[in-house]
């Protein structure tokens, strides 16, 4: 007969509690599938609408590229990023509104624990609305892929980072107009600034610079390069700043949750 431990043994990873909170989180959001992932799609392809037919009738292309061509990576990673800041700060946020939040800290999980399931509860999400606005896209234009490492390391790098951010930002919130303000002033126009929609060789220089400061910068770089094989910054330190940024947040989340800061009422 097979005995499962409901509590693990001292000093092991509870990977049935993790699971169970990964799997109902991911449940959750597959229960509202069509906001979940039609919603980003329509919102993607209205970006590619709208800027081609200002830009491509001129014939405008960023280093000999089509300029629809160039939009299709930037535009999946911003759906990507916006969903998984989207999934992590809004679930635990609603739990602490109605007050359910006991029921996820009672079980015997470690913060670590609580912390990688949402994480990647959350990216998971990222990840898929980023494979339905490629779909999406796919039926406008065509999609080349330069570096399937490169793409799927700052997918997955770039879907991380937003997870850890946005459950960070619930945590530090006590309603949901916090989180507003934080997605509103704070995300939003760094996902804006960072090249999404434009190269930054075409700014002046001092931009130039300050886009440099933008941590947001290098997942595009880097995801852009995946798929045209351009970039306009540092590959490997981008690749390190996400690194030591994911790191970081994330130790940062495990500790919130150890001081049960605005957790525990």
């Amino acid at each position: 007969m097979v005995v499962f431990e409901t509590r693990p043994r001292k000093g092991r990873w509870n990977m049935l509690g993790t699971w169970a909170l990964y799997r109902r989180e991911v449940l959750r959001f597959f229960k509202i599938a069509a906001q979940t992932f039609f919603a980003p799609v329509i919102t993607a392809l209205l970006f590619l609408a709208i800027f081609n037919l200002a830009f491509s009738g001129q014939g405008r292309s960023v280093n000999n590229i089509p300029f629809i061509q160039f939009l299709v990576p930037g535009l999946t990673l911003m759906a990507v990023m916006t969903a998984s800041f989207a999934n992590a700060s809004f679930s635990l946020m609603f739990e602490k509104m109605v007050q359910t939040i006991v029921d996820t800290l009672m079980p015997p999980m470690s913060p670590g624990e609580l912390t990688t399931g949402y994480v990647l509860a959350s990216t998971t999400r990222g990840l898929l609305v980023g494979i339905a606005v490629l779909l999406g896209m796919l039926i406008f234009t065509r999609v080349q892929i330069h570096s399937w490492a490169f793409v799927l390391f700052h997918a997955v790098a770039g879907s991380m980072l937003m997870s850890v951010l946005g459950l960070m930002t619930a945590i530090w919130a006590e309603k949901i107009d916090h989180v507003a303000s934080i997605n509103n002033f704070i995300i939003l126009p760094l996902t804006f600034l960072s090249g999404t929609f434009y190269s930054n060789q075409y700014l002046p220089e001092i931009f130039q610079k300050i886009l440099y400061l933008n941590p947001f910068f290098y997942v595009i770089d880097g995801f852009r390069y995946g798929f045209l094989g351009v970039h306009d910054g540092n590959l490997l330190l981008g690749i390190i700043i996400l690194f030591f940024l994911i790191v970081f947040f994330w130790l940062s989340c495990v500790k919130l949750f150890a001081a049960g800061y605005k957790l525990k009422s």
